[in-house]
């Protein structure tokens, strides 16, 4: 849910922002906003690690490389979307990037994973609910302000 809010709220602010300096780009503020929400989410990887791994289903092996790297590609993806020549690219990235980290994401409601806190419980089943929609979300967004020209 947070990274939602940061990325609607980061959005509208940004369409102000264009605005306010004669601008009415829309997919560059969605860029933007998306580059925000990218560097709070990769924030997580380095400051909850333990949680993130619990995250990651069992047969995948190196999940703690996984989670530094998934990080460190959330951090360079925040960067590729504010390039000119750059952001097509990493919006085709990040589509795949997201696919292939929504297992993740399912193992976690399935074990109950809380991220922040790996010795709680966490929101379980229902927030596959949520979560699921959320990804597919995430992708049209950056298909359409990032590929879709």
């Amino acid at each position: 849910m947070k990274p939602l809010i940061i990325l609607l709220a980061t959005f509208l602010i940004t369409i102000i922002i264009l605005w306010l300096s004669g601008k009415h780009d829309y997919q560059l503020a969605a860029r933007i906003s998306m580059s925000v929400m990218l560097l709070f989410t990769a924030v997580g990887h380095f400051a909850f690690p333990k949680g993130m791994i619990k995250m990651i289903p069992d047969p995948v092996p190196f999940k703690k490389a996984l989670v530094i790297i998934s990080g460190l590609f959330e951090i360079v993806a925040a960067i590729g979307l504010v390039l000119p020549d750059m952001y097509t690219w990493t919006g085709w990235l990040l589509i795949v990037f997201f696919v292939l980290i929504l297992p993740a994401n399912i193992n976690a409601a399935i074990h109950n994973v809380d991220y922040q806190n790996p010795d709680a419980r966490g929101k379980g089943l229902g927030y596959l609910w949520f979560r699921v929609p959320l990804q597919l979300f995430f992708i049209g967004w950056i298909y359409w302000s990032a590929i879709m020209q």
